[in-house]
């Protein structure tokens, strides 16, 4: 692993990531969230935005991506300090921008039920400057 954890972060979910019908060559951007309860690492689910307006859905397998996980969150929290239950990646390839949002407490913060669907899509987008 590099020393650029968030770099070795997003690598390893766009790598790891699969979904049912995904524009993979296209895609500009993405949103993936992670999931931490009780302060282990789980789940990695979110969506892919291509330019024509399709939103894929998309997930990376927990085996495959935990120790880049691990590594990242061992490299923003000390040992014993409790992690945060849930964490939103971001991604825009044409703007080579990223974020990471850490939620130490709200575990429903992102969570898509059927009323929300579309707006909790959009609202995951990446919005950079």
């Amino acid at each position: 692993m590099s020393e650029n954890v968030t770099s070795d972060l997003i690598h390893a979910l766009v790598d790891k990531m699969e979904g049912p019908s995904v524009d993979w060559d296209g895609w500009t951007s993405l949103a993936m969230i992670l999931e931490l309860p009780d302060g282990t690492f789980n789940e990695a689910h979110g969506f892919l935005y291509s330019p024509d307006g399709t939103i894929s859905a998309v997930a990376a397998d927990a085996r495959d991506v935990k120790p880049t996980v691990d590594a990242y969150t061992n490299s923003y929290y000390k040992p014993g300090q409790a992690l945060p239950v849930q964490m939103l990646v971001q991604l825009d390839r044409t703007k080579s921008k990223c974020n990471v949002t850490f939620e130490d407490t709200d575990a429903t913060r992102w969570k898509m039920t059927p009323r929300n669907r579309k707006e909790f899509r959009e609202g995951l987008r990446p919005k950079f400057d």
